[in-house]
């Protein structure tokens, strides 16, 4: 089995209002609308954040984004009007930030990772 692409799915209740949230987000426009209930974003090659209308499932959705720059990534979504919560630490010289989109989605920042195999 060969996997082409990872596809994270946000649920929210708000697609449209969440749209603005995740444009700020990743500050640009999303990439692909292919749907009514769906917009999304190729963040690396392969790897895509959806954001999808399920109003039920809104809320639980949870993402790590591993960042080259902790601070200056948290400098630039605070430039943007966004809040991501203060750098703790964690194990193995990892650093993390978190942040809540408007349903409650949570993403954290990650700092100093390391894939280590």
């Amino acid at each position: 089995m060969s996997i082409e692409h990872v596809l994270a799915v946000v649920p929210v209740s708000d697609l449209q209002a969440s749209s603005r949230w995740y444009e700020t987000l990743f500050g640009r426009p999303a990439d692909n609308n292919p749907m009514p209930t769906l917009v999304e974003w190729q963040v690396v090659p392969g790897g895509w954040v959806q954001v999808f209308a399920d109003a039920e499932r809104a809320g639980s959705g949870l993402l790590n984004f591993a960042v080259d720059d902790l601070e200056t990534h948290i400098s630039d979504l605070r430039q943007r009007g966004l809040e991501p919560g203060d750098i703790t630490g964690a194990s193995k010289g990892v650093h993390l930030s978190a942040i809540t989109d408007p349903d409650g989605n949570t993403i954290s920042l990650i700092g100093g990772f390391r894939v280590e195999y």
